[in-house]
């Protein structure tokens, strides 16, 4: 266990030696939370919570009522709910969900995510487009990676365009959510060019096939 404060809100962790950073509050966590300004009006969803720093800080700031955290871990979920009967938030809605899978809830304003980004990018891509279908319109992703470029690249893909913010060797992500679909991937002018290629080749062809049948 041990105490903190974040946002000028003191907190005590319980935690896990078989969980993500037990011994503090990860720099990255800490780099995003900087970036990140809470609403009274926001529904938060704090993505792949662990024991729950992001999810109990919002709950203490914004209301436990507008904030859902989610972990495929049963154990970080487990730990969450202790941390959040700690901090005095117990009615924190807490749930074991493999990514979005139990989250059917649409209409955040807010997720949060520090994904794994150290193994594939399965998993962030995943959040990424299943969190785009759970914002409202207007409502933010922000994440926080040491990895950029995927990340970049998969944010503007998706929702259009991305913020980028370094902070303590981090990047922090931020997405708005300013359609209700998601955008279509641009195509490139090399395929384009081809296409109109092959089409010319074609009528070519059909003509020249013409004179040989006369």
């Amino acid at each position: 266990m041990f105490a903190t404060e974040i946002k000028g809100v003191p907190l005590q962790f319980e935690t896990d030696r078989t969980l993500f950073s037990p011994d503090a509050v990860d720099a990255g966590t800490l780099a995003m939370l900087s970036e990140v300004e809470f609403s009274p009006e926001d529904k938060l969803l704090d993505l792949g919570c662990g024991y729950g720093v992001v999810g109990i800080l919002a709950g203490r700031l914004i209301g436990p009522e507008r904030v859902v955290l989610c972990d495929i871990s049963e154990r970080a979920a487990e730990c969450a709910r202790r941390n959040a009967e700690r901090n005095g938030v117990p009615e924190l809605d807490i749930r074991v969900s493999d990514g979005l899978s139990r989250i059917p809830e649409r209409g955040f304003t807010l997720i949060l995510s520090n994904p794994p980004y150290h193994t594939d990018f399965s998993v962030a891509k995943r959040f990424i487009e299943g969190g785009f279908q759970r914002l409202a319109l207007g409502g933010r992703m922000v994440m926080v990676t040491k990895r950029l470029d995927w990340y970049k690249n998969k944010l503007t893909a998706i929702f259009g365009g991305v913020r980028v913010s370094r902070v303590d060797g981090y990047y922090v992500l931020t997405a708005e959510k300013r359609t209700q679909t998601v955008r279509p991937k641009r195509k490139k002018k090399g395929d384009a060019l081809s296409r109109k290629l092959r089409r010319k080749r074609e009528r070519s062809r059909g003509t020249d096939g013409g004179a040989r049948r006369e």
